[in-house]
């Protein structure tokens, strides 16, 4: 018989509610830059291929500074970094605007980039310390926040836009309102450090080390970064490919076109809101397997028999599918026996992010070789081997376990 979970007091409370402001702010601050970026590259006089090679510096900025999470979480703690680092993200967002060249907006995006890794995994790092405490699931719920984050931040920006709002205003404005937000919340954040001080009484830092534990748990950090990868695909292809799709090869219009990603992210927010209380019923596994075949029927089916109708549902049976899939490989990552908490969350964020570096010239490269249909079965390979590794996530858990 399982035990239930206990109650939930009002720090505790406020520590998810902060935890979740987090996910929003986090989203909100790039995703406020995007609609203006024709105006960035405008005001600099920058051509198209200039404009790409700054934008390379996010994911090269997150790279480089992805692995130094799990430092900053042991020294600061996970809280305490994801406030003030949404507070450093936010104003980074805003030199972005007063950037006078190429290379000062490369490095511009280089510090979001890096910033932004590190919030992640941190807020991340949170959301599970709280997660634990309240002893069922809620983490997926921080990432539809995050998703509805990143089209409030979308939305602002392209009113900003329409408005003719400056870009320095615009920004600086959301620096200082949302910094303002994140300083607020970090009062709510549980205090203290990530690790427990002691187990079964003994201080922590006085436990030897367990390498046999560590080296086994190298193998499972690879499998889970495979598995956090065909997320990756299955996202990508939505925002990255979907629209060319429909436009060159279904003839779709251009605003018919545009909705192959509102139809995966809007299916990928309403699986994240919703995920949890599946994922507490089900478990991990049994998810994650079963969206990974309802990612892979629904994807071949729609490029088995290409039209706008059967595409745009196969793009939101993949966002529906892959719903769950990183935060359960998060979860499964920072709960590995040998590692500290913050250790294996900090290295799949990284692999995660090769993953989305990597995949968007694979799938244009296949596309160029043959078509953008054929390389779009990538996330029919997605959904399969999503179904194939999804065994090495963790089953249903009782309240008490």
């Amino acid at each position: 018989m399982s035990l239930a979970p206990p109650a939930v007091d009002a720090r505790l409370r406020r520590a998810r509610a902060a935890v979740a402001t987090c996910f929003f702010l986090n989203a909100v601050f790039y995703a406020g830059l995007v609609p203006r970026l024709p105006e960035v590259k405008a005001h600099l006089g920058l051509s198209s291929t200039a404009l790409g090679a700054a934008l390379a510096a996010l994911p090269l900025g997150a790279l480089l500074a992805g692995l130094s999470s799990a430092a900053l979480i042991r020294r600061f703690g996970s809280g305490r970094v994801a406030s003030v680092g949404l507070v450093l993200l936010g104003a980074t967002v805003w030199t972005v605007s007063v950037a006078p060249h190429w290379l000062g907006l490369a490095a511009a995006l280089l510090v979001v980039g890096a910033l932004d890794a590190v919030v992640d995994v941190a807020q991340n790092a949170h959301g599970l310390r709280v997660q634990r405490l309240y002893q069922r699931s809620i983490l997926n719920a921080f990432h539809g926040v995050w998703s509805i984050g990143a089209v409030a931040g979308g939305l602002l920006g392209s009113a900003a836009a329409g408005l003719g709002v400056p870009l320095v205003a615009h920004l600086g404005a959301s620096a200082l309102l949302f910094g303002a937000v994140a300083l607020v919340v970090s009062r709510a954040v549980l205090p203290g450090r990530d690790e427990p001080e002691t187990v079964d009484g003994v201080p922590a830092a006085g436990l030897p080390p367990e390498r046999p534990r560590r080296r086994a748990a190298v193998p499972a950090l690879a499998v889970l970064g495979v598995l956090a990868t065909c997320g990756a695909v299955v996202e990508d292809a939505g925002s990255s490919w979907s629209a060319l799709y429909l436009r060159t090869e279904l003839g779709a219009g251009a605003a018919v076109a545009g909705l192959g990603f509102v139809a995966l992210s809007v299916a990928m927010t309403v699986g994240r809101l919703t995920g949890d209380r599946v994922v507490d019923r089900f478990g991990q596994r049994r998810v994650a397997r079963a969206g990974g075949a309802l990612t892979a029927a629904g994807t071949g089916l729609a490029l088995a028999l290409p039209s706008v109708p059967t595409t745009l549902a196969g793009f939101a049976l993949a966002g529906l599918g892959v719903a769950t899939l990183v935060p359960a490989v998060y979860q499964a990552a920072d709960e590995l026996p040998g590692l500290r908490h913050g250790t294996g969350l900090t290295v799949i964020n990284w692999l995660l992010r090769i993953g989305f570096l990597v995949s968007p010239p694979l799938i244009g490269a296949v596309a160029d070789a043959t078509s953008l249909r054929v390389a779009l079965v990538a996330v029919v390979l997605a959904g399969l081997g999503t179904l194939l590794l999804g065994r090495s996530l963790p089953g249903r858990r009782t309240a008490g376990s």
